[in-house]
């Protein structure tokens, strides 16, 4: 089914890489850029979500900008160098709690913060630094969490949809306090299959210490887009009992897939703000078989 992208969301899709243009060259490039973005989108099914536009965005990079495929490298070895040197002090917070599977869950939701295409140019470390210092008062939906544990609990296999780098590794923090609880889950995480935006890959698993079995999706979409997994993705998806699926770019493409699948992320657009009726930044928790 996925979220298809609307009015808003082009709006929204349209300017930010406009702006990003505009920001590497003169006007007449972007110019020029900018009605290749709109041929692009002219192209595409109308069903698409906005995901589905990021290898040919990045391609239009390449050809007006000589950007390459990853061209947030820095941001995401910013963003693992931070969460590394803070992994053990998190860790320790987490596990001082009376449930370390909820903290968990309040710091891996908190680190879908570092998403430097939603927040274009409003990612702060020391922003970060200050939310994490009030971990522990984020409210997640009570109800959606207990159905989550319970899932946890009767489930052997959970498959983890990561978002972007440096959030990855507080998915670890969050899936090791799981394995911790439920230790008969089989827990895999699986990233992007090459660079799109600043989403994780392989090689940002291995760079904050991802100790479980680790598969990629076989596209370069920042989501899930079912038509497009490769089979070992694919698979995964069909065996696991349970699934957690950071960020709403996995929102977009997975919506309406019937898997038992949880989305944990932030509300950081206007189109998810208005779907949910919740204002910007608001931590969320939602089961996709609860509709």
């Amino acid at each position: 089914m996925k979220i298809r992208m609307n009015a808003t969301c082009l709006k929204c899709h349209f300017n930010k890489n406009l702006e990003t243009a505009l920001s590497l060259g003169d006007e007449a490039t972007a110019f020029a850029f900018g009605k290749d973005l709109m041929r692009l989108y002219l192209s595409a099914p109308d069903d698409v979500s906005s995901p589905w536009f990021g290898p040919g965005v990045t391609a239009l990079f390449q050809k007006y900008y000589g950007l390459g495929e990853d061209r947030y490298v820095e941001e995401k070895q910013l963003s693992n160098a931070y969460v590394l040197q803070r992994m053990d002090a998190i860790r320790s917070r987490v596990e001082s709690q009376a449930d370390p599977v909820y903290a968990g869950l309040q710091f891996s939701i908190l680190g879908n913060y570092l998403d430097f295409s939603a927040l274009q140019g409003k990612v702060s470390f020391d922003e970060l630094d200050r939310m994490l210092d009030l971990g522990f008062t984020m409210d997640v939906e009570k109800g959606c969490y207990k159905k989550l544990c319970h899932d946890l609990e009767t489930g052997k296999r959970l498959l983890f949809l990561t978002d972007n780098a440096g959030e990855i590794g507080f998915d670890r923090i969050f899936a090791e306090q799981i394995a911790a609880k439920y230790p008969q889950l089989e827990i895999t995480f699986c990233v992007r299959g090459g660079p799109v935006l600043n989403d994780a890959t392989r090689e940002d698993a291995l760079a904050v210490g991802v100790p479980f079995p680790v598969i990629d999706n076989g596209n370069c979409i920042g989501g899930t887009d079912l038509q497009q997994l490769s089979s070992q993705a694919k698979a995964a998806l069909e065996q696991a009992d349970v699934i957690i699926a950071k960020g709403m770019g996995n929102v977009e493409t997975a919506y309406g897939c019937g898997y038992n699948l949880y989305y944990a992320f932030l509300i950081k657009c206007q189109m998810f703000a208005d779907r949910f009726q919740k204002p910007m930044m608001t931590p969320m928790l939602v089961r996709e078989l609860d509709g």
